[in-house]
């Protein structure tokens, strides 16, 4: 369960337009470290910008960590490595991609977390990638999602959780002179009164502890639960969760991703969805761009903020971040953020396609489906196609209908 601590001041992110002024102001003002990952570096405006300011806090005596997935990021290193090293600054590959032979079809066990720490006193955390909310086709823009910028005990908590997974990658790629020595930061005080925990998923203690926290968070709300999410295809307990809350007369509304070039995701979802309706949840497809979201809020005070789609791939093999908030203030923000989207861009499902098979041969086989489908969508890990490091000159995806 998360373990929360007082004291933390946050702000809540909308998409890259509130998101990169705020990491590059904080960048530029780095006095002695900066942490860095991203699932996706991007050769574009943003990337550029932001390795920019990475390179002049580096040439100012910042101690600058740069870790990127070998996938998502697969051409950092002839983009972008030269010029950080030459500054000074240090970057690790997470599994990197030797060849377009290797077993690159099913990426298991991605670096998916989007985290930032700069002084040990701040840090974000969120689902925004370094790429720019203009590249994706034109039907898609701007890149819809969200972000946190947080000071006091929760920042200490995610520049421990980043020192140890540099630490580790550094090990395996035998980079002895990339290994950190002892720690001796600050503690960086309490300069808020929010309450707030980070939960990061891994492949060893942690592997359940994100989806946990959503299930022991449904299982008490009492009024109303909102989820929006990019890949939404539960797993069995988080589906009897959001079941029992609906049965208890929890309002459950659910945003998903309104567009998508993968016919088998849209299939599960329509299993999925289908399910729900009869239950009484409510269930939007946002059509006005790309939902990149991984946000909830529950009763108005609960919410998180993080990386983690609700798919195989994110809970089964990813690693993941997610800031989980108890705060009426923040919860609210964000609770009416997300109703303000449903508004302007979103089509709810009406209820009327709800009406599953009676037969219980049939409603068998339609869960056998979204199972199967659940299954082979996280062994390729089907969300890192879309957005991933393209060559400039490399065309964009085709239009989605």
């Amino acid at each position: 369960m998360p373990v929360f601590s007082d004291g933390n001041r946050l702000l809540l992110l909308d998409s890259g337009k509130e998101y990169f002024p705020a990491l590059l102001a904080a960048i530029e003002g780095a006095q002695w470290e900066i942490f860095l990952e991203s699932y996706i570096f991007a050769d574009d405006p943003v990337g550029n910008d932001v390795v920019a300011a990475l390179t002049r806090a580096a040439q100012r005596g910042v101690a600058v960590r740069v870790l990127v997935d070998g996938f998502g990021a697969r051409r950092f290193p002839e983009l972008f490595g030269a010029r950080l090293l030459a500054a000074g600054a240090q970057y690790l590959i997470y599994r990197q991609e030797l060849s377009w032979f290797s077993f690159r079809r099913f990426r298991l066990r991605r670096l998916h977390r989007k985290l930032v720490v700069v002084d040990g006193r701040m840090a974000f955390a969120g689902g925004i990638n370094i790429i720019d909310d203009n590249n994706a086709p034109p039907a898609l823009r701007p890149r819809y999602d969200y972000a946190v910028r947080v000071e006091g005990p929760v920042a200490a908590e995610i520049r421990q959780a980043m020192r140890r997974m540099w630490e580790n990658v550094s090990w395996a790629s035998f980079k002895r002179r990339y290994r950190l020595p002892p720690d001796a930061m600050p503690f960086p005080g309490k300069p808020g009164r929010q309450r707030a925990a980070f939960l990061a998923r891994d492949n060893l203690r942690h592997r359940h502890d994100i989806v946990a926290a959503y299930v022991e968070a449904l299982a008490k709300a009492q009024k109303s639960a909102l989820i929006a999410n990019a890949y939404f295809l539960p797993g069995l307990r988080f589906r009897r969760a959001l079941v029992g809350a609906a049965r208890r007369g929890v309002e459950i509304t659910i945003l998903l991703q309104g567009q998508s070039d993968h016919r088998l995701f849209l299939l599960a979802s329509r299993m999925l969805y289908q399910s729900l309706l009869a239950e009484g949840i409510r269930v939007f497809r946002y059509q006005k761009s790309f939902l990149h979201a991984k946000v909830a809020v529950v009763d108005g005070y609960w919410a998180t903020v993080g990386s983690s789609n609700i798919d195989p791939f994110s809970l089964l093999c990813a690693q993941e971040g997610n800031i989980v908030i108890e705060d009426c203030a923040f919860a609210e923000e964000l609770a009416a953020s997300l109703e303000r989207a449903i508004v302007s861009g979103a089509e709810e499902i009406p209820p009327a396609r709800a009406s599953l098979p009676s037969r219980l041969l049939a409603r068998f086989l339609g869960w056998c489906t979204y199972s199967v489908i659940r299954g082979v969508l996280g062994l390729t890990g089907f969300d890192a196609r879309n957005w991933r490091d393209r060559d400039p000159d490399e065309s964009l995806p085709p239009k989605i209908p």
